[in-house]
């Protein structure tokens, strides 16, 4: 390869989990749909308003909930300088937008880049960077013994109906005070603050997915009304559901 970077777009079913390690620095964003990511006991969501910053040679787990395309850039690390954290999950920002779409023009060749080409995926780089020292904080922990993995997987299949912490814990063959203690030692967290950042990471999901009424959407993950959704949303994202999905589209 001649391209010290080079962008490329390609169209995703939906897949379970697996293993993804680059040897580039990996700008990973999805124009359409949604990506999972799983690394360092934590999990995060992709819709095309977010992107991902991983080093070379970082492993992490990939998952495909729903079909999407991505838009991503690959950084020989001869090209620019080590990212600011080895993965950094972080929101778009209007500018590196453009630049991600711009720089979409130079896929994987073993012809060099133009001098204009060179300069676009440099800018992207810098904005990338600086948006990667103010990671998102919409995310959620993986877990670490098969008691909270099992725990965390149970309570994101029931968002959308009645959940009970104490059903969770004899599920997983747990006292609720020991499975209390497992969530603050593994996460850091309540497993009601795991709860919640669960609930809008699928209002997320969701989001990206379509035009489904925001109502709908918050009652499908859990909500019992529009302003408790509206409230804790903004509260983890800044922002309404309704700037969210705006911040998706072109």
């Amino acid at each position: 390869m001649n391209r010290k970077a080079y962008s490329f777009v390609r169209t995703f079913p939906q897949e379970p989990a697996r293993a993804l390690e680059m040897d580039g620095h990996y700008l990973l964003c999805a124009s359409a749909g949604a990506l999972r990511l799983e690394a360092q006991g934590q999990a995060w969501l992709l819709p095309p308003a977010r992107a991902a910053l991983i080093e070379a040679g970082q492993a992490i787990k990939v998952s495909i909930p729903q079909p999407v395309t991505t838009a991503s850039v690959l950084f020989d690390p001869r090209f620019t300088a080590a990212p600011p954290a080895p993965l950094t999950v972080f929101d778009l920002s209007p500018l590196a937008r453009a630049l991600v779409n711009e720089c979409g023009t130079w896929g994987e060749s073993d012809e060099p880049l133009t001098a204009y080409a060179e300069t676009l995926f440099t800018a992207l780089a810098a904005v990338s960077w600086r948006l990667a020292e103010r990671p998102s904080p919409v995310v959620v922990p993986a877990g670490r013994s098969p008691e909270l993995r099992r725990a965390l997987q149970l309570t994101e299949e029931r968002l959308g109906g009645e959940l009970r912490f104490e059903d969770v814990a004899e599920e997983v063959g747990l006292a609720p005070r020991s499975l209390a203690r497992r969530f603050e030692d593994e996460t850091g967290m309540t497993w009601r603050a795991v709860l919640r950042r669960m609930r809008i990471l699928r209002a997320i999901e969701e989001l990206a997915a379509g035009d489904t009424p925001i109502t709908k959407i918050a009652f499908a993950v859990g909500y019992t009304s529009l302003s408790a959704f509206n409230a804790a949303f903004r509260q983890l994202t800044a922002r309404t559901p309704t700037e969210y999905r705006a911040s998706f589209r072109p």
